[in-house]
């Protein structure tokens, strides 16, 4: 847990929002990006 930047692993309800926004029609604008759900630990 150290290694991520937000002190905690992610839970499976918070990849399943980010995948349920994705799906929405507030995302219909978002082309072509990678999504990247990892608590920071990518820019960490």
């Amino acid at each position: 847990m150290a290694q991520e930047p937000v002190g905690r692993m992610g839970t499976p309800e918070e990849i399943a929002a980010a995948v349920i926004w994705l799906c929405s029609d507030s995302a219909a604008f978002v082309v072509g990006h990678a999504l990247v759900i990892d608590g920071g630990q990518t820019v960490g």
